[in-house]
């Protein structure tokens, strides 16, 4: 591996989670391009960290995410289980075989139009409005071109996004996906609906031996492993299955970070009992057996609460989604996970995933919050103390975790990033002599207006800051969320709008170890209590037993005990 970059393999798991997975990696590869005509990106961030070198039996260079994917039967669309960059299996087959071949073709769903041009181009659209090739990073793979006609733009519509594999736009190493076919992602019977189904996936030894060939794989050949991240869904059975991932992970890793992103789509309605019951179970057994084997687990929704109670989505006052699409809820959870991971994925100086980990969960805690400000408002002429200034407290952010509103809460420890502002507004540009309006116009660089901003609003608590210049990228497939009032590079605009699409924005992000999670914990198990399990029997069928449920909600409410705000904060 390259400049000795501490490799994290990424574990994805679901089908919401790919529609998250899938604008992870879409962000990710549009990272990787500087646009021509303007200054080279700062390398904060090493995409090494996440992504692999190989070489393909033709001799082409590959970098591909480092990857484990698992989703169901009927969810890859025209997407190749092998992926496309290396040789089809099939032809070798045919090769190697000289007898009569029968092939039996399953009916795919359409390729999404103009997808498969971004795919083929391998490129990208400059400001100049030329195409061109992409290169690996470090000089890896072919030379920039320029003489590449320009794909027409491609912008998916709401109606041609069905699945997440419509719209990934990063070619997958054939390791990577595993398809487990005794389930269906679509239609009403052979769903992976229950948290016991999920576990008994890797209870079946040709599925555990699979999935362990595959973390061997990508495993040995890292030189600086610092661990793993596990996107999950987190409302159906793949909490079962996140679940016994990390438990293999820190059975077979020990000392290795293990942080886990249970996953949540939007809101969701009354109109079917068993579904949200089902749903209920899922995310309390997921959340309770993920942070016993995980060194962190964060839930990730735009929805308001994790009980049976419908609370509406969180709202952010320069987006506009809709919250029943997972391709706009995946996007935005997206862009929040690229921004609070950048730690552990820095070039210089990185905070290791183990280290964060650490930080937040002291005494028990290993259950985070997110919260995020999407994008990070900033107008012409100001500074980022102006800003800050304006935005307020943390409970101006935005929460993601479906615990409520912040007000109120206190909390333990927290990781900020702010990424995407311009170095020249980091500082106050007022003219000597003219009256401070806050003691961060005083400060000498934009890292030290951070923490002094975090030390202002919550001066106990144990927090970590980075400042880093690398704006999140938002271009095509990225849905246009953003209000009408926004520039190309997501700043807040005077007078009347440009017309121009939003191409990346600034986005300031946060965990935290808050006292929120006690209210939420703690009333998660209270709905547990209530529910008389007896009527649901086909969950406890699916192979969890009325004693797994007992001590799990015993569990869940020790897990509360541990966010209660007596006691104090964090010196």
């Amino acid at each position: 591996m390259a400049g000795g970059a501490r490799e994290v393999l990424t574990l994805q798991l679901g089908h919401f989670a790919g529609f998250v997975g899938a604008h992870w990696w879409n962000q990710q590869d549009a990272a990787l391009c500087a646009p021509t005509g303007a200054e080279e990106p700062p390398g904060e961030l090493c995409p090494d960290v996440l992504y692999r070198t190989g070489r393909t039996p033709h001799g082409q260079e590959t970098y591909t995410p480092r990857l484990i994917l698992m989703d169901l039967k009927g969810s890859l669309s025209s997407l190749k289980q092998e992926g496309g960059l290396y040789r089809d299996r099939q032809l070798d087959a045919a090769i190697a075989w000289q007898g009569k071949l029968t092939t039996h073709r399953e009916e795919l769903y359409p390729q999404i139009p103009g997808l498969q041009d971004l795919l083929s181009a391998e490129g990208v659209l400059s400001s100049d409005g030329i195409w061109r090739v992409k290169s690996i990073p470090n000089g890896k793979g072919p030379p920039p071109l320029t003489t590449a006609a320009a794909p027409k733009p491609f912008t998916p519509t709401e109606e041609s996004i069905r699945i997440w594999s419509d719209f990934l736009r990063v070619h997958l190493h054939p390791r990577s996906i595993c398809m487990i076919q005794k389930y269906n992602h679509d239609g009403e019977a052979g769903r992976l609906e229950a948290f016991g189904q999920g576990e008994s996936i890797l209870k079946e030894p040709r599925c555990l031996e699979d999935v362990e060939d595959r973390l061997h794989f990508y495993v040995e050949e890292c030189d600086h492993l610092q661990g793993f991240q596990i996107l999950c869904d987190l409302h159906n059975g793949f909490s079962g299955l996140g679940a016994k991932a990390a438990e293999l992970l820190r059975d077979e890793y020990s000392g290795r970070g293990i942080i886990t992103w249970g996953l949540l789509p939007g809101p969701y309605s009354r109109g079917d009992p068993l579904k949200n019951i089902y749903r209920l179970l899922n995310t309390a057994l997921g959340l309770v057996h993920m942070s016993a084997h995980s060194s962190l687990v964060c839930p990730l929704s735009l929805g308001g609460g994790l009980g049976l109670r419908p609370e509406p989505p969180v709202t952010f006052p320069h987006l506009h989604y809709d919250p029943a699409l997972p391709f706009h809820c995946g996007a935005i959870l997206a862009t929040a996970l690229d921004t609070v991971t950048a730690p552990y994925r820095l070039r210089s100086s990185p905070v290791f995933m183990a280290h964060l980990a650490d930080m937040l969960n002291f005494s028990g805690k290993k259950v985070a919050t997110a919260a995020a400000t999407i994008p990070f408002p900033l107008a012409p002429g100001q500074s980022l103390p102006d800003a800050l200034v304006q935005l307020g407290g943390a409970a101006a952010w935005t929460p993601l975790s479906a615990c409520g509103s912040p007000s109120g809460t206190c909390c333990f420890a927290q990781s900020v990033v702010l990424r995407g502002l311009d170095r020249a507004c980091h500082t106050s540009q007022l003219a000597p002599g003219t009256p401070l309006p806050s003691p961060l116009h005083a400060c000498a660089t934009g890292e030290d207006v951070l923490a002094q901003y975090l030390q202002q609003q919550q001066p106990t608590v144990r927090s970590s800051a980075h400042l880093l210049l690398a704006p999140c990228m938002v271009a095509p497939p990225y849905p246009q969320l953003f209000s009408p009032g926004l520039s190309q590079h997501g700043l807040i605009v005077d007078g009347p709008p440009s017309g121009a699409a939003v191409e990346s924005i600034p986005v300031l992000g946060a965990l935290c170890s808050s006292s929120s999670l006690n209210r939420t914990l703690g009333d998660l198990a209270r709905e547990l209590t209530k529910l008389d399990v007896r009527r649901w029997a086909s969950f406890l069928a699916a192979g969890v037993e009325q004693g797994d449920l007992d001590e799990a909600l015993q569990e869940l409410r020790s897990l509360a005990q541990c966010y209660r705000s007596g006691g104090g904060l964090v010196d």
